[in-house]
Protein backbone atom coordinates (compact mmCIF):
# COMPACT_ATOMS: atom_id res chain seq x y z
CA UNK A 1 0.00 0.00 0.00
CA UNK A 2 2.86 2.33 0.85
CA UNK A 3 4.54 1.68 -2.52
CA UNK A 4 1.29 2.40 -4.35
CA UNK A 5 0.95 5.77 -2.62
CA UNK A 6 4.50 6.74 -3.54
CA UNK A 7 3.88 5.81 -7.15
CA UNK A 8 0.72 7.92 -7.26
CA UNK A 9 2.63 10.90 -5.91
CA UNK A 10 5.24 10.50 -8.63
CA UNK A 11 2.67 10.80 -11.42
CA UNK A 12 2.78 14.21 -13.06
CA UNK A 13 -0.51 16.05 -13.81
CA UNK A 14 -0.44 15.02 -17.47
CA UNK A 15 -0.14 11.35 -16.53
CA UNK A 16 -3.01 11.61 -14.06
CA UNK A 17 -5.21 13.17 -16.76
CA UNK A 18 -4.36 10.39 -19.22
CA UNK A 19 -5.07 7.64 -16.68
CA UNK A 20 -8.26 9.38 -15.54
CA UNK A 21 -9.70 9.59 -19.05
CA UNK A 22 -8.66 5.98 -19.71
CA UNK A 23 -10.52 4.87 -16.59
CA UNK A 24 -13.73 6.65 -17.63
CA UNK A 25 -13.47 5.15 -21.13
CA UNK A 26 -13.06 1.62 -19.75
CA UNK A 27 -16.06 2.04 -17.42
CA UNK A 28 -18.11 3.30 -20.37
CA UNK A 29 -16.91 0.35 -22.48
CA UNK A 30 -18.11 -2.12 -19.83
CA UNK A 31 -21.55 -0.47 -19.56
CA UNK A 32 -22.08 -0.16 -23.33
CA UNK A 33 -21.03 -3.76 -23.80
CA UNK A 34 -23.90 -4.97 -21.60
CA UNK A 35 -26.85 -6.60 -23.45
CA UNK A 36 -29.29 -4.11 -21.84
CA UNK A 37 -27.51 -1.28 -23.67
CA UNK A 38 -28.60 -2.44 -27.15
CA UNK A 39 -32.11 -2.82 -28.56
CA UNK A 40 -31.19 -6.23 -29.97
CA UNK A 41 -30.48 -7.53 -26.48
CA UNK A 42 -27.04 -8.70 -27.58
CA UNK A 43 -23.64 -7.35 -26.66
CA UNK A 44 -22.18 -4.97 -29.24
CA UNK A 45 -18.70 -6.46 -28.74
CA UNK A 46 -15.70 -5.11 -26.89
CA UNK A 47 -14.06 -3.23 -29.79
CA UNK A 48 -17.28 -1.48 -30.86
CA UNK A 49 -18.13 -0.65 -27.22
CA UNK A 50 -14.60 0.68 -26.71
CA UNK A 51 -14.84 2.76 -29.88
CA UNK A 52 -18.22 4.26 -28.87
CA UNK A 53 -17.10 4.95 -25.30
CA UNK A 54 -13.89 6.62 -26.54
CA UNK A 55 -15.87 8.70 -29.02
CA UNK A 56 -18.25 9.85 -26.27
CA UNK A 57 -15.63 10.60 -23.61
CA UNK A 58 -13.44 12.32 -26.19
CA UNK A 59 -16.55 14.25 -27.37
CA UNK A 60 -15.99 13.24 -30.98
CA UNK A 61 -19.17 11.76 -32.41
CA UNK A 62 -17.76 9.11 -34.75
CA UNK A 63 -19.94 6.00 -34.43
CA UNK A 64 -19.91 2.43 -35.69
CA UNK A 65 -23.67 1.97 -35.11
CA UNK A 66 -26.57 4.40 -35.39
CA UNK A 67 -26.95 6.06 -31.98
CA UNK A 68 -30.66 6.77 -32.36
CA UNK A 69 -31.80 3.26 -33.30
CA UNK A 70 -29.19 0.82 -31.94
CA UNK A 71 -29.00 1.86 -28.28
CA UNK A 72 -31.70 1.49 -25.63
CA UNK A 73 -32.56 4.37 -23.30
CA UNK A 74 -29.98 2.93 -20.88
CA UNK A 75 -27.31 2.97 -23.60
CA UNK A 76 -28.19 6.52 -24.64
CA UNK A 77 -28.07 7.76 -21.04
CA UNK A 78 -24.64 6.14 -20.58
CA UNK A 79 -23.42 7.87 -23.77
CA UNK A 80 -24.87 11.18 -22.56
CA UNK A 81 -23.11 10.90 -19.19
CA UNK A 82 -19.83 10.02 -20.91
CA UNK A 83 -20.22 13.08 -23.16
CA UNK A 84 -20.84 15.34 -20.15
CA UNK A 85 -17.89 13.95 -18.21
CA UNK A 86 -15.65 14.08 -21.28
CA UNK A 87 -16.74 17.61 -22.18
CA UNK A 88 -16.16 19.06 -18.73
CA UNK A 89 -13.18 16.84 -18.01
CA UNK A 90 -13.09 14.14 -15.36
CA UNK A 91 -11.10 16.35 -12.96
CA UNK A 92 -13.76 19.06 -13.13
CA UNK A 93 -16.45 16.49 -12.35
CA UNK A 94 -14.37 14.90 -9.58
CA UNK A 95 -13.64 18.30 -8.04
CA UNK A 96 -17.32 19.24 -8.19
CA UNK A 97 -18.28 16.07 -6.32
CA UNK A 98 -15.55 16.72 -3.75
CA UNK A 99 -16.83 20.28 -3.21
CA UNK A 100 -20.42 19.01 -2.80
CA UNK A 101 -19.42 16.54 -0.07
CA UNK A 102 -17.23 19.18 1.59
CA UNK A 103 -13.88 17.57 0.84
CA UNK A 104 -10.74 19.74 0.79
CA UNK A 105 -9.05 20.10 -2.62
CA UNK A 106 -5.38 19.13 -2.30
CA UNK A 107 -2.46 20.97 -3.93
CA UNK A 108 -1.88 17.95 -6.19
CA UNK A 109 -5.51 18.10 -7.39
CA UNK A 110 -5.19 21.83 -8.04
CA UNK A 111 -2.09 21.21 -10.17
CA UNK A 112 -3.95 18.58 -12.19
CA UNK A 113 -6.88 20.99 -12.64
CA UNK A 114 -4.43 23.67 -13.80
CA UNK A 115 -3.15 21.27 -16.49
CA UNK A 116 -6.67 20.19 -17.47
CA UNK A 117 -7.97 23.76 -17.77
CA UNK A 118 -4.83 25.16 -19.44
CA UNK A 119 -4.37 27.79 -16.75
CA UNK A 120 -1.17 29.75 -16.16
CA UNK A 121 -1.21 29.26 -12.36
CA UNK A 122 -3.07 27.15 -9.78
CA UNK A 123 -4.47 30.32 -8.21
CA UNK A 124 -8.26 30.42 -8.52
CA UNK A 125 -8.66 27.03 -10.28
CA UNK A 126 -11.19 25.78 -7.72
CA UNK A 127 -13.27 28.93 -8.09
CA UNK A 128 -12.99 28.62 -11.87
CA UNK A 129 -14.25 25.03 -11.63
CA UNK A 130 -17.34 26.21 -9.77
CA UNK A 131 -18.02 28.82 -12.44
CA UNK A 132 -17.55 26.19 -15.16
CA UNK A 133 -20.13 23.86 -13.61
CA UNK A 134 -22.70 26.64 -13.08
CA UNK A 135 -22.17 28.10 -16.55
CA UNK A 136 -22.32 24.68 -18.23
CA UNK A 137 -25.63 23.61 -16.73
CA UNK A 138 -27.12 27.07 -17.29
CA UNK A 139 -26.12 27.21 -20.97
CA UNK A 140 -27.17 23.61 -21.62
CA UNK A 141 -30.49 24.25 -19.87
CA UNK A 142 -31.23 27.32 -21.98
CA UNK A 143 -30.25 25.41 -25.13
CA UNK A 144 -32.50 22.47 -24.19
CA UNK A 145 -35.40 24.88 -23.65
CA UNK A 146 -35.14 26.36 -27.14
CA UNK A 147 -34.71 22.94 -28.74
CA UNK A 148 -37.78 21.67 -26.87
CA UNK A 149 -39.89 24.29 -28.66
CA UNK A 150 -39.32 22.24 -31.83
CA UNK A 151 -38.69 18.71 -30.58
CA UNK A 152 -41.70 18.39 -28.24
CA UNK A 153 -44.29 19.18 -30.98
CA UNK A 154 -42.55 16.62 -33.25
CA UNK A 155 -41.76 13.78 -30.83
CA UNK A 156 -44.12 14.35 -27.90
CA UNK A 157 -43.39 15.59 -24.37
CA UNK A 158 -41.26 12.77 -22.91
CA UNK A 159 -39.25 11.94 -26.04
CA UNK A 160 -39.05 15.59 -27.08
CA UNK A 161 -37.58 16.62 -23.71
CA UNK A 162 -35.00 13.82 -23.85
CA UNK A 163 -34.07 14.80 -27.41
CA UNK A 164 -33.70 18.43 -26.33
CA UNK A 165 -31.46 17.66 -23.35
CA UNK A 166 -29.38 15.11 -25.29
CA UNK A 167 -28.68 17.40 -28.23
CA UNK A 168 -28.09 20.48 -26.04
CA UNK A 169 -25.41 18.64 -24.04
CA UNK A 170 -23.95 17.05 -27.18
CA UNK A 171 -23.76 20.45 -28.92
CA UNK A 172 -22.28 22.40 -26.00
CA UNK A 173 -19.72 19.66 -25.38
CA UNK A 174 -18.95 19.70 -29.13
CA UNK A 175 -19.65 15.95 -29.21
CA UNK A 176 -21.77 15.66 -32.36
CA UNK A 177 -23.75 12.61 -31.17
CA UNK A 178 -27.36 12.71 -32.32
CA UNK A 179 -30.35 10.44 -31.72
CA UNK A 180 -32.45 11.53 -34.70
CA UNK A 181 -31.88 8.05 -36.11
CA UNK A 182 -30.77 6.36 -39.35
CA UNK A 183 -27.57 8.41 -39.56
CA UNK A 184 -29.41 11.57 -40.58
CA UNK A 185 -27.84 13.87 -37.99
CA UNK A 186 -29.66 17.22 -38.36
CA UNK A 187 -30.26 17.01 -42.13
CA UNK A 188 -34.07 16.88 -41.64
CA UNK A 189 -33.83 20.34 -40.01
CA UNK A 190 -31.58 22.04 -42.59
CA UNK A 191 -33.97 24.99 -42.90
CA UNK A 192 -35.16 25.20 -39.28
CA UNK A 193 -33.95 28.49 -37.83
CA UNK A 194 -34.52 27.72 -34.14
CA UNK A 195 -32.74 24.35 -34.18
CA UNK A 196 -29.86 25.58 -36.35
CA UNK A 197 -29.24 28.80 -34.43
CA UNK A 198 -29.54 27.06 -31.04
CA UNK A 199 -27.13 24.27 -31.97
CA UNK A 200 -24.68 26.72 -33.58
CA UNK A 201 -24.74 28.98 -30.51
CA UNK A 202 -24.09 26.05 -28.18
CA UNK A 203 -21.23 24.83 -30.38
CA UNK A 204 -19.61 28.29 -30.59
CA UNK A 205 -19.95 29.01 -26.85
CA UNK A 206 -18.65 25.55 -25.97
CA UNK A 207 -15.75 25.98 -28.39
CA UNK A 208 -14.70 29.42 -27.11
CA UNK A 209 -13.40 27.97 -23.86
CA UNK A 210 -14.62 28.29 -20.29
CA UNK A 211 -11.99 30.91 -19.51
CA UNK A 212 -13.22 33.16 -22.32
CA UNK A 213 -16.92 32.67 -21.55
CA UNK A 214 -16.45 33.52 -17.87
CA UNK A 215 -14.25 36.50 -18.78
CA UNK A 216 -17.00 37.76 -21.12
CA UNK A 217 -19.68 37.35 -18.45
CA UNK A 218 -17.59 39.23 -15.90
CA UNK A 219 -16.33 42.14 -18.01
CA UNK A 220 -19.03 42.61 -20.69
CA UNK A 221 -16.61 44.92 -22.48
CA UNK A 222 -14.27 43.82 -25.28
CA UNK A 223 -11.61 46.41 -24.37
CA UNK A 224 -11.41 45.07 -20.80
CA UNK A 225 -11.11 41.43 -21.80
CA UNK A 226 -7.83 39.59 -21.29
CA UNK A 227 -5.44 39.29 -24.22
CA UNK A 228 -6.28 35.58 -24.50
CA UNK A 229 -10.04 36.26 -24.70
CA UNK A 230 -9.58 38.98 -27.32
CA UNK A 231 -7.36 36.74 -29.43
CA UNK A 232 -9.78 33.79 -29.23
CA UNK A 233 -12.82 35.92 -30.16
CA UNK A 234 -10.92 37.58 -33.02
CA UNK A 235 -9.75 34.23 -34.45
CA UNK A 236 -13.20 32.66 -34.03
CA UNK A 237 -14.89 35.46 -35.97
CA UNK A 238 -12.27 35.26 -38.74
CA UNK A 239 -12.60 31.47 -39.08
CA UNK A 240 -16.41 31.47 -38.98
CA UNK A 241 -16.80 34.25 -41.54
CA UNK A 242 -14.15 32.76 -43.85
CA UNK A 243 -15.77 29.32 -43.62
CA UNK A 244 -19.24 30.68 -44.31
CA UNK A 245 -18.18 32.65 -47.40
CA UNK A 246 -16.17 29.78 -48.91
CA UNK A 247 -18.83 27.10 -48.28
CA UNK A 248 -21.55 29.38 -49.65
CA UNK A 249 -19.57 30.03 -52.84
CA UNK A 250 -18.30 26.47 -53.36
CA UNK A 251 -21.63 24.72 -52.74
CA UNK A 252 -24.03 27.36 -54.09
CA UNK A 253 -24.88 25.46 -57.30
CA UNK A 254 -24.32 21.91 -56.00
CA UNK A 255 -27.74 20.20 -56.42
CA UNK A 256 -26.84 17.63 -53.76
CA UNK A 257 -26.21 20.24 -51.04
CA UNK A 258 -27.13 23.95 -51.31
CA UNK A 259 -28.21 23.99 -54.95
CA UNK A 260 -31.94 23.27 -54.52
CA UNK A 261 -32.42 25.18 -51.26
CA UNK A 262 -34.05 28.64 -51.07
CA UNK A 263 -31.63 31.52 -50.37
CA UNK A 264 -32.50 31.70 -46.66
CA UNK A 265 -31.77 28.01 -46.18
CA UNK A 266 -28.58 28.26 -48.24
CA UNK A 267 -27.28 30.97 -45.91
CA UNK A 268 -28.31 28.98 -42.82
CA UNK A 269 -26.77 25.72 -44.10
CA UNK A 270 -23.50 27.40 -45.17
CA UNK A 271 -23.24 29.13 -41.81
CA UNK A 272 -23.93 25.85 -39.98
CA UNK A 273 -21.22 24.08 -41.97
CA UNK A 274 -18.72 26.81 -41.10
CA UNK A 275 -19.48 26.18 -37.41
CA UNK A 276 -19.70 22.38 -37.20
CA UNK A 277 -16.12 21.51 -38.31
CA UNK A 278 -15.00 23.41 -35.21
CA UNK A 279 -15.07 19.95 -33.54
CA UNK A 280 -18.87 19.68 -33.26
CA UNK A 281 -19.74 16.85 -35.67
CA UNK A 282 -23.37 17.67 -36.47
CA UNK A 283 -24.28 18.17 -40.10
CA UNK A 284 -27.29 19.53 -41.97
CA UNK A 285 -25.74 18.74 -45.38
CA UNK A 286 -24.80 15.30 -46.68
CA UNK A 287 -21.02 15.17 -46.12
CA UNK A 288 -20.44 12.69 -48.93
CA UNK A 289 -22.17 14.99 -51.43
CA UNK A 290 -19.95 17.99 -50.73
CA UNK A 291 -17.52 19.00 -53.46
CA UNK A 292 -13.90 17.95 -52.94
CA UNK A 293 -12.71 21.56 -52.29
CA UNK A 294 -15.36 21.88 -49.55
CA UNK A 295 -14.33 18.57 -48.03
CA UNK A 296 -10.72 19.70 -47.99
CA UNK A 297 -11.73 23.05 -46.43
CA UNK A 298 -13.59 21.06 -43.78
CA UNK A 299 -10.41 19.09 -43.07
CA UNK A 300 -8.49 22.33 -42.50
CA UNK A 301 -11.11 23.66 -40.07
CA UNK A 302 -11.30 20.30 -38.25
CA UNK A 303 -7.54 20.36 -37.77
CA UNK A 304 -7.64 23.88 -36.29
CA UNK A 305 -10.56 23.04 -33.99
CA UNK A 306 -11.79 25.15 -31.09
CA UNK A 307 -10.04 27.11 -28.35
CA UNK A 308 -8.08 26.14 -25.22
CA UNK A 309 -9.96 25.28 -21.99
CA UNK A 310 -13.01 24.37 -24.06
CA UNK A 311 -14.94 21.22 -24.90
CA UNK A 312 -13.47 21.35 -28.42
CA UNK A 313 -10.50 19.51 -29.93
CA UNK A 314 -8.03 20.25 -32.72
CA UNK A 315 -4.69 21.98 -32.37
CA UNK A 316 -6.72 24.98 -31.09
CA UNK A 317 -7.35 28.40 -32.60
CA UNK A 318 -4.66 30.11 -30.55
CA UNK A 319 -2.03 27.60 -31.71
CA UNK A 320 -2.98 28.26 -35.33
CA UNK A 321 -3.08 32.02 -34.74
CA UNK A 322 0.29 32.18 -33.00
CA UNK A 323 1.99 30.14 -35.72
CA UNK A 324 0.58 32.44 -38.43
CA UNK A 325 1.63 35.55 -36.49
CA UNK A 326 5.09 34.11 -35.93
CA UNK A 327 5.50 33.37 -39.65
CA UNK A 328 4.44 36.93 -40.46
CA UNK A 329 6.90 38.36 -37.94
CA UNK A 330 9.74 36.25 -39.45
CA UNK A 331 8.84 37.41 -42.98
CA UNK A 332 8.79 41.04 -41.82
CA UNK A 333 12.11 40.67 -40.01
CA UNK A 334 10.68 41.35 -36.56
CA UNK A 335 12.29 39.92 -33.43
CA UNK A 336 8.97 39.69 -31.57
CA UNK A 337 5.57 38.16 -32.33
CA UNK A 338 2.90 40.73 -31.45
CA UNK A 339 -0.89 40.95 -31.19
CA UNK A 340 -3.08 43.79 -29.84
CA UNK A 341 0.04 45.78 -28.89
CA UNK A 342 1.37 42.92 -26.75
CA UNK A 343 4.47 40.78 -27.24
CA UNK A 344 3.98 37.02 -27.14
CA UNK A 345 6.50 35.01 -25.12
CA UNK A 346 8.95 32.69 -26.84
CA UNK A 347 7.66 29.85 -24.65
CA UNK A 348 4.13 30.25 -26.05
CA UNK A 349 5.44 30.30 -29.63
CA UNK A 350 7.54 27.18 -29.04
CA UNK A 351 4.56 25.40 -27.49
CA UNK A 352 2.38 26.31 -30.48
CA UNK A 353 5.01 25.07 -32.94
CA UNK A 354 5.38 21.83 -30.97
CA UNK A 355 1.62 21.19 -30.94
CA UNK A 356 1.35 21.90 -34.67
CA UNK A 357 4.26 19.59 -35.46
CA UNK A 358 2.96 16.75 -33.27
CA UNK A 359 -0.54 17.11 -34.70
CA UNK A 360 0.68 16.93 -38.30
CA UNK A 361 2.92 13.97 -37.44
CA UNK A 362 0.05 12.02 -35.90
CA UNK A 363 -2.18 12.65 -38.93
CA UNK A 364 0.55 11.50 -41.32
CA UNK A 365 1.24 8.38 -39.24
CA UNK A 366 -2.40 7.29 -38.72
CA UNK A 367 -3.43 8.06 -42.31
CA UNK A 368 -0.51 6.03 -43.62
CA UNK A 369 -1.38 3.10 -41.34
CA UNK A 370 -5.03 3.20 -42.48
CA UNK A 371 -4.05 3.24 -46.14
CA UNK A 372 -2.26 -0.06 -45.45
CA UNK A 373 -5.02 -1.71 -43.40
CA UNK A 374 -8.13 -0.28 -45.14
CA UNK A 375 -7.28 -0.96 -48.79
CA UNK A 376 -10.90 -0.80 -49.99
CA UNK A 377 -11.33 2.83 -48.87
CA UNK A 378 -10.10 5.95 -50.67
CA UNK A 379 -7.26 8.13 -49.41
CA UNK A 380 -9.49 11.20 -49.02
CA UNK A 381 -12.01 9.24 -46.92
CA UNK A 382 -9.25 7.95 -44.63
CA UNK A 383 -7.53 11.33 -44.41
CA UNK A 384 -10.84 13.00 -43.57
CA UNK A 385 -11.62 10.36 -40.90
CA UNK A 386 -8.19 10.72 -39.30
CA UNK A 387 -8.36 14.51 -39.03
CA UNK A 388 -11.94 14.26 -37.73
CA UNK A 389 -10.74 11.87 -35.01
CA UNK A 390 -7.70 13.96 -34.02
CA UNK A 391 -9.83 17.11 -33.96
CA UNK A 392 -12.53 15.22 -32.00
CA UNK A 393 -15.03 16.45 -34.59
CA UNK A 394 -17.10 13.43 -35.57
CA UNK A 395 -17.82 14.36 -39.17
CA UNK A 396 -17.32 11.46 -41.58
CA UNK A 397 -17.66 10.62 -45.24
CA UNK A 398 -19.48 7.45 -44.21
CA UNK A 399 -16.63 5.00 -43.63
CA UNK A 400 -16.54 4.61 -39.81
CA UNK A 401 -18.63 1.43 -39.68
CA UNK A 402 -16.61 -0.02 -42.60
CA UNK A 403 -13.29 0.12 -40.75
CA UNK A 404 -11.56 -3.09 -39.76
CA UNK A 405 -10.94 -3.91 -36.11
CA UNK A 406 -7.41 -2.53 -36.40
CA UNK A 407 -8.76 0.58 -38.15
CA UNK A 408 -11.28 1.19 -35.36
CA UNK A 409 -8.59 0.84 -32.71
CA UNK A 410 -6.33 3.26 -34.61
CA UNK A 411 -9.11 5.85 -34.90
CA UNK A 412 -10.07 5.34 -31.21
CA UNK A 413 -6.44 5.99 -30.20
CA UNK A 414 -6.42 9.11 -32.40
CA UNK A 415 -9.60 10.41 -30.72
CA UNK A 416 -8.02 9.88 -27.31
CA UNK A 417 -4.85 11.65 -28.44
CA UNK A 418 -6.91 14.55 -29.80
CA UNK A 419 -9.03 14.99 -26.65
CA UNK A 420 -6.12 15.07 -24.21
CA UNK A 421 -4.06 17.23 -26.56
CA UNK A 422 -0.84 16.34 -28.39
CA UNK A 423 1.44 18.02 -25.87
CA UNK A 424 -0.30 16.51 -22.81
CA UNK A 425 0.10 12.99 -24.21
CA UNK A 426 3.75 13.54 -25.11
CA UNK A 427 4.53 15.01 -21.67
CA UNK A 428 2.73 12.09 -20.00
CA UNK A 429 4.80 9.57 -21.98
CA UNK A 430 8.11 11.42 -21.69
CA UNK A 431 10.57 10.85 -18.89
CA UNK A 432 10.30 13.32 -16.04
CA UNK A 433 12.92 16.08 -15.92
CA UNK A 434 15.72 15.60 -13.41
CA UNK A 435 15.28 18.16 -10.63
CA UNK A 436 17.90 20.85 -10.63
CA UNK A 437 19.64 19.73 -13.81
CA UNK A 438 17.74 21.86 -16.29
CA UNK A 439 20.03 24.38 -17.94
CA UNK A 440 23.25 23.30 -16.19
CA UNK A 441 24.80 22.18 -19.47
CA UNK A 442 24.56 24.33 -22.57
CA UNK A 443 26.33 23.32 -25.77
CA UNK A 444 27.99 25.76 -28.19
CA UNK A 445 25.66 27.22 -30.80
CA UNK A 446 25.69 25.52 -34.18
CA UNK A 447 24.34 26.74 -37.51
CA UNK A 448 21.92 24.88 -39.78
CA UNK A 449 20.63 26.23 -43.09
CA UNK A 450 16.81 26.43 -43.07
CA UNK A 451 14.59 26.96 -46.12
Amino acid sequence: MKTKKIRNRNLNPAQVLVLGFLSVILIGTFLLNLPIASNSGRSIGFVNALFTSTSAVCVTGLVVVDTGTFWTTFGKVVILLLIQIGGLGFMTMATSIALIVGKRISLKSRMIMQEALNQFTISGVVRLTKYIIYATFLIEGVGAFFLSLKFIPIYGLKKGLFFSVFHAISAFCNAGFDIIGNGKSLTPFVGDGIINITIMTLIIVGGLGFTVVIDMIKTRNFKRLSLHSKFVIFLTLILLSTGFILVFILEFNNPLTLGNLPLKDKILAALFHSVTPRTAGFNTLDMGSLKVPTQFLTIVFMFIGGSPSSTAGGIKTTTFGLVILHVISVIMGKDDTEIFKRRISREAINRALAILSIGISVIILITMILTITETSLSFLDLFFETVSALGTVGLTLGITAKLSIFGKLAIAATMFFGRLGPLTIVIALARRKQNGKKGLIRYPEGKIIVG
